[in-house]
């Protein structure tokens, strides 16, 4: 199993459990991500962008990185761009790193971009070091955050059949409409274990 960081451009609250997420991943920084190595003590193999958005201090930081350049005018983002050269690697788990946090378009981008890559079995991470992200598919989902952490499930689809043990306000079996708060602000009190029939979203975690 092979897990690439992918450092985005968002916010980023490096704490204990991020740098637990990350270790032993290789690593692609997309633009100005790229500020985030440096915290984390990490080395990046790729450095991948049109780096519009990247300072000369990070340039000369980072020189001795290898760089794939592309033009501004273009349309993906860096991050999809990142992803895909870890992809063509053969990463198998991706941890988005200023993922969220930042710019809400961006961020909603990179949750739609976790949900397509584990339709495609690849496992995803989203995280700024004070929130968590995991997309939502139908199956079993187990998750290891923390006790007292609160936790949302974000219906972006009709969520059919959902399960949620390990928390205080267990679900079993239940239909939850796209746009619904039932399942807003929920509190870990074990191992969590989510059951989905069908429909999508997203797991949005704030670890205690």
């Amino acid at each position: 199993m092979t897990r690439f960081c992918i450092l985005l451009g968002g916010s980023l609250h490096p704490g204990e459990r991020v740098r637990r997420q990350v270790a032993g991943s290789r690593v692609i920084a997309a633009d100005g991500g790229i500020r985030h190595a440096h915290v984390l003590g990490l080395e990046v193999e790729l450095w991948v962008g049109d780096f519009d958005s990247t300072d000369q201090s990070l340039m000369e930081r980072h020189s001795g990185v290898a760089r794939q350049t592309h033009p501004t005018a273009k349309n993906r983002t860096d991050g999809e761009l990142a992803v895909d050269e870890a992809l063509k690697r053969g990463a198998s788990q991706v941890v988005l790193v200023g993922g969220l946090g930042g710019q809400t378009d961006h961020a909603l981008a990179h949750v739609m971009l976790g949900l397509d890559l584990e339709k495609r079995g690849v496992g995803v991470t989203l995280t700024s070091g004070k929130e968590e992200a995991y997309p939502l598919l139908p199956g079993v989902r187990r998750l290891d955050v923390p006790p007292a952490s609160r936790m949302s499930v974000i219906a972006l689809d009709d969520l059919v059949g959902l399960s949620l043990a390990g928390v205080k306000w267990p679900l079993r079996d239940q239909t939850v409409k796209l746009g619904s708060s039932l399942t807003m602000s929920n509190a870990v009190i074990g191992p969590v274990r989510i059951e989905l029939g069908g429909g999508y979203g997203v797991i949005v975690v704030y670890p205690g």
